[in-house]
């Protein structure tokens, strides 16, 4: 075997490990932020559920839900993205598949909830779509 192919295939493993570092990396990352935002996502429901006063309601919006709905909403799916964030630190293979799910829940959620609270929705909606690339490409642990 030449030193030329042995060379290739050392570079090329590598960049697998490297890769594969960055999208633990990226996963870890991803994870912590699905934790924070299951608390946060609790206390914006909780203050939705307690205080509806506190949104603003905009009568001509398509998705007319009372504000304490949208509590109940944000509190279920702040306990599926924290239990997933916590499923994906262990490193639990059915956590990546359902913190997908439920950050793509979540971003669906507050962009229904623009009108109500809309720089908190954008960030979430900014931060969901990052939980979900970097959940996507983490190629879990080899076996």
């Amino acid at each position: 075997m030449s030193s030329q192919a042995t060379s290739h295939r050392a570079d090329s493993a590598r960049g697998t490990v490297a890769d594969s570092g960055r999208a633990t990396t990226f996963a870890v990352f991803a994870a912590i932020l699905m934790m924070l935002g299951g608390i946060m996502g609790v206390l914006v429901g909780v203050a939705a559920i307690l205080r509806d006063e506190i949104y603003v309601r905009t009568p001509q919006y398509v998705l007319a839900f009372d504000v304490t709905v949208w509590g109940w909403v944000h509190i279920v799916l702040a306990l599926a993205l924290g239990a997933a964030g916590v499923g994906v630190v262990w490193g639990q293979n059915w956590a990546r598949v359902v913190g997908i799910g439920a950050a793509g829940l979540n971003l669906i959620a507050h962009f229904a909830f623009l009108p109500y609270f809309p720089i908190w929705s954008l960030v979430i909606i900014a931060l969901d779509l990052l939980v979900i690339w970097a959940l996507a490409v983490y190629p879990g642990e080899p076996a």
